[in-house]
């Protein structure tokens, strides 16, 4: 089997890259190892409009679920501040048929597809990746190709068997457990965020609703005192409602690895570590990112090119588009680290004394003035 660009990986970035790729008629194959696309679900499943619009992709009720209009904070001491405005619009996804409808729109351009796979190794010749090594139904295999994306989560394996340092420390990952609950009385147009060290150490809860009075109610932690489904079984008996999926992950909070190129190799998404170190959230800037990759592997192709110095082409585009704000994130989210709960309830009741959604940039630099860190950063951003 000899192909154009090979995607490992079927997710949200692995599916975006290949419809790109096939978009601008390459001819690729992506592979997953799971048997179906979208299983386990992997995140809360929250995003914005702009998503839609920067991947032009329409919204699609196979899909979306509840329209979210905002977002409420509640600080340790029961305190909430709710706010409204266009950066917090959007929409809650049932992930395991959005990703799954990435992987029908990619197909219909032309994408193979190989489910029940794994990639076990590179194959390159004098430094250059030429293809993967791959077990399909218990038959291995070697698949060659131009180039390869990995798109392989977390812990990419595709990286390491090229070289690049894709290890992330245990503090630079994010725990996560999630249940989806029936019978949660929670507002269908807002968000909940809950933070406080006895809640989600280092982290946040979040109940996304999903409409029905059904929602994802699931947290995030970088700790070592207890597990993240401890800390989210206690979490949700206190909101009531009855469970009826269950789900856990990781996330790199870390900012992105070094480099994420190589010589016919690119590197995307959670396996780049290209996920907001503040919310976790990655959909969106994965899904950039992946678009960039998709649209330099098939240029690549026509210009018969895909030498780590072409290639390099990818990663400047995309820190063009998104590296500052994931370096401004990253700043912000060591701030936080260094917030304990009573500053969080200081912050929040702070805040409840103005009008949150039109707030001025003096008064938002008052509200953190007995934070000199964070003032700092933030006159900077302002």
């Amino acid at each position: 089997m000899d192909y154009d660009v090979i995607v490992v990986g079927g997710r949200v970035s692995g599916a975006i890259s290949s419809l790109y790729a096939s978009k601008n008629d390459a001819k690729v194959l992506m592979i997953e190892k799971n048997q179906e696309i979208g299983t386990p679900v992997q995140c809360a499943g929250g995003v914005s409009d702009s998503f839609f619009k920067t991947m032009d992709i329409k919204p699609s009720s196979e899909y979306t679920l509840s329209r979210v209009e905002g977002a409420t904070l509640c600080s340790p001491d029961g305190n909430k501040l709710s706010s409204k405005n266009k950066v917090l619009k959007g929409r809650i996804l049932e992930r395991k048929n959005f990703d799954k409808n990435l992987a029908i729109l990619s197909a219909n351009e032309g994408t193979e597809i190989m489910l029940k796979t794994s990639v076990k190794g590179l194959i390159t010749e004098n430094g250059q990746v030429k293809g993967v090594i791959a077990k399909h139904m218990g038959k291995t295999m070697e698949i060659s190709s131009k180039l390869v994306i990995a798109a392989d989560g977390i812990e990419s394996n595709i990286a390491k068997y090229y070289g690049i340092n894709s290890q992330f420390k245990p503090q630079e990952v994010c725990s996560c457990a999630q249940f989806e609950m029936v019978g949660i009385d929670v507002d269908p147009r807002m968000m909940e965020f809950h933070f406080g060290h006895e809640i989600a150490p280092l982290g946040y809860a979040w109940v996304f609703p999903k409409g029905d009075n059904r929602a994802n109610v699931g947290l995030g932690i970088r700790s070592s005192e207890d597990t993240a489904y401890n800390y989210l079984k206690k979490f949700s008996d206190k909101i009531g409602g009855r469970k009826v999926e269950f789900n856990v992950g990781a996330v790199p909070v870390c900012g992105p690895i070094e480099k994420t190129y190589g010589n016919g190799l690119m590197v995307v998404g959670d396996a780049a570590g290209q996920v907001d170190p503040v919310t976790g959230g990655g959909i969106h800037i994965s899904a950039k990112c992946a678009k960039i990759a998709g649209i330099v592997a098939a240029e690549a192709i026509h210009k018969d090119d895909s030498s780590e110095k072409f290639l390099k082409k990818y990663e400047t585009e995309w820190k063009k588009q998104i590296g500052k704000n994931l370096q401004k994130s990253l700043r912000f989210r060591k701030i936080f680290d260094k917030l304990n709960d009573k500053d969080v309830n200081n912050l929040v009741k702070s805040a409840q004394n103005n009008d949150f959604n039109s707030i001025s940039k003096l008064e938002m630099i008052k509200l953190v003035k007995g934070y000199p860190e964070l003032l700092k950063l933030l006159i900077s951003l302002l």
